[in-house]
């Protein structure tokens, strides 16, 4: 039989969120071991639930979602997404502008793909969200890697991403509140990467999922708010402030310089045209989620369940002999690396191989997130504090073993007596 192969666009498409550690772990909850999974921003596997409003407007809507939407989503879910901006600050937007995806992963494919050519370059943030680097090279571009350094609090350096334009440069992508490292960036950075954006005409792609999920002081700038002068997409959705991920609910924004970008736009039209509309009884949630009460609130101050683990992560890090992190402003994980010198020979890899195998907890290597070194993996701070002060323990004692020289023990599947669930 001849082989069938994938196709060579995937070999630089890295997604290790939900790759081979992800399906090793599948295999060992099959076997029967209990798995702490750290490895995903799900909200529901963590027992939060999307408020009790959201549900309502679904299930009372439910007889209206049995035909197609519009292409770009029903009415009332884009007027609620149109009133969020006005109230933000944000200009010269109308629910024409507006349109409703299957989750904001659908939309991140949309955009690129209806904007690039082949060898287009978009500047993603490294560390990214790699859906962001996967689309862009899913769709003959070439993402052009800008650094966020530890050093500066993952937070960009505008003349880092100025020096990387060329002539083939199309966009530049914002994560803001960031996934991976929880940085939330200040107006000043915002304000010069709108003006470089600005200055080169390129698009500028903000990701605010995490936008209102924000710790201590922080200030979360929406995006929309500071760029003019060309073409901004704003991409949002249901997720994680409201708990949503099931729903599958996103959408994408422009403002800006819309009448220059009217094919564009037209192109956005027509792809989503092609997949009909998206998932049309998720949608009568968004204007009771926007409209109403922000619960998120509760579970991000001190005492609130997010901000408690946050709390314990901080303080897990801080009781590590080998790890050190920059304490996440916003978003749910923290990006945690080894502190210079004490383990030379780290493997983000293979240490969160290890830690499954082992300890039968599951996180994302750093290099997921593309990044050029192999010193971090990031966490979520989902868990109770009590999972994931035990976490931190069960960490420390393999980094002692790494430091000591111990060859780990056994894989789980040649153990013999299979793991009590807890």
């Amino acid at each position: 039989m001849r082989t069938i192969r994938p196709s060579a666009c995937l070999a630089n498409v890295r997604y290790e969120i939900r790759g081979d550690l992800a399906r090793r772990a599948n295999e060992m909850e099959r076997m029967g071991y209990d798995i702490v999974p750290l490895n995903i921003g799900n909200p529901g596997l963590f027992g939060f639930r999307t408020p009790e409003t959201m549900r309502l407007a679904m299930i009372e809507n439910l007889r209206a979602s049995e035909a197609y939407s519009h292409q770009k989503g029903i009415f009332p879910a884009r007027e609620a997404v149109v009133m969020q901006q006005q109230s933000r600050g944000v200009r010269g937007v109308s629910v024409d502008e507006v349109f409703m995806g299957n989750g904001v992963s659908e939309l991140i494919d949309l955009v690129l793909r209806a904007l690039l050519a082949t060898d287009d370059e978009v500047l993603v943030p490294s560390p990214d969200y790699p859906l962001w680097t996967a689309a862009v090279t899913l769709n003959r571009g070439r993402a052009v890697h800008y650094p966020c350094r530890s050093e500066n609090g993952f937070e960009p350096d505008p003349a880092d991403i100025e020096a990387l334009i060329t002539t083939r440069t199309r966009a530049i992508v914002v994560i803001n509140p960031n996934n991976p490292t929880g940085a939330v960036y200040s107006r000043a950075t915002l304000e010069a990467i709108a003006r470089i954006a600005e200055k080169h005409h390129l698009v500028v792609f903000s990701d605010e999922i995490y936008d209102q999920i924000l710790y201590d002081d922080a200030e979360f700038v929406p995006m929309a708010t500071l760029v003019h002068g060309t073409l901004c997409a704003t991409l949002s959705g249901l997720s994680k402030v409201y708990r949503a991920c099931g729903y599958r609910v996103g959408w994408a924004v422009f403002s800006g310089e819309i009448e220059q970008a009217r094919e564009y736009l037209n192109a956005i039209d027509k792809l989503s045209s092609l997949r009909l509309c998206s998932n049309v009884p998720g949608q009568w949630a968004v204007q009771t989620a926007l409209g109403g009460y922000q619960s998120i609130y509760e579970l991000t101050r001190p005492g609130g369940r997010l901000y408690q683990s946050r709390k314990a992560i901080l303080e897990g890090v801080a009781a590590s002999k080998y790890l050190q992190v920059c304490a996440p402003r916003g978003a749910i994980y923290a990006f945690i690396g080894i502190k210079d010198g004490v383990l030379p020979h780290f493997d983000d890899e293979q240490f969160a191989m290890d830690l499954l195998e082992h300890k039968r907890v599951l996180l994302a290597p750093g290099t997921s997130f593309n990044t050029p070194y192999k010193t971090h993996f990031r966490i979520t701070n989902l868990p109770t504090e009590e999972v994931l002060k035990d976490v931190f323990v069960q960490m420390e004692d393999l980094l002692d073993s790494y430091a000591s020289g111990a060859v780990p023990v056994a894989r789980a599947p040649e153990l013999k007596v299979v793991q009590a669930k807890r």
